[in-house]
């Protein structure tokens, strides 16, 4: 009797710690989706509020858009090298660059027994492309029309497709390889070299003549809306499954494919 009492006692235990455990988890869980929600209306405000500026032609972001633009355009005019030097620098970063590692890196991880990650990131890619493409035929931006152009783009200007590409390419492969990176210094360094490469990318479209600052930025913050958009659906996706949540940021999306 004094067993079975002794049993039932641990198990009573046991099952009030597997509820508290999975309380906690769920309250973490719910902290870290609110974190990502309120990440993903940071950058959405910039890019609704440029929208609208843009698409109402507010006449103080016009100005300052056309002061940059001549600013940088005089500069590469006059430096010929340095215009080489943006020109194959915005060209290696572009987006093709991007979707062809993202797609060779969802075939990796299809391969390493992490297919849904793989699709995660080939599809977060391919979303933001097309909704890129959405954006542009709405607002129907036209490009700067400045004297001597050194460089030329086709289609609409808003959002910045190259922009807003690095932003996505990054971001993605960052979430997805932030496991094999075992040091904190490791992963800083990473971000920061994601970071550089998206505002040099940014930077590039407007110094050649091809983008407005309002369409880089507006490209870059719609980027990393998707991206942390995606991130919160596989996350869910995820504790739904089972898993213990993750911290992407961290960890990665999947700590455990590595």
């Amino acid at each position: 009797m004094l067993r079975f009492l002794d049993g039932h006692s641990s198990s009573n235990r046991f099952s009030r710690r597997r509820v508290a455990d999975d309380q906690a988890a769920d309250r973490r869980l719910g902290v870290r989706l609110t974190l990502a929600a309120v990440a993903v209306a940071l950058f959405t405000v910039p890019f609704v509020i440029l929208l609208i500026l843009v698409k109402t032609s507010f006449a103080p972001l016009s100005d300052f858009d056309e002061s940059i633009a001549l600013q940088l355009h005089a500069h590469a005019v006059a430096d010929q090298d340095y215009t080489n030097f943006l020109s194959i620098g915005t060209e290696v970063f572009g987006p093709w660059t991007w979707r062809v590692l993202v797609i060779l890196t969802g075939i990796w991880l299809w391969y390493r027994g992490a297919p849904r990650l793989g699709i995660w990131a080939v599809a977060t890619i391919t979303f933001g492309g097309l909704l890129n493409l959405a954006v542009k035929a709405a607002v129907d931006r036209a490009r700067p029309d400045l004297p001597d152009p050194v460089a030329s783009a086709p289609g609409a200007s808003f959002p910045s497709g190259h922009a807003m590409g690095a932003a996505l390419g990054v971001c993605i492969l960052m979430l997805i390889l932030l496991p094999s990176l075992k040091s904190w210094a490791a992963r800083i360094i990473a971000w920061l070299v994601a970071g550089a490469i998206t505002v040099f990318v940014a930077y590039s479209r407007v110094a050649l003549g091809v983008h407005w600052v309002s369409d880089v930025v507006a490209g870059v913050a719609l980027g990393i809306v998707v991206v942390v958009g995606a991130a919160i659906g596989f996350e869910t996706w995820r504790r739904g499954e089972g898993r213990r949540p993750a911290e992407p940021l961290k960890e990665g999306m999947e700590p455990e494919a590595f």
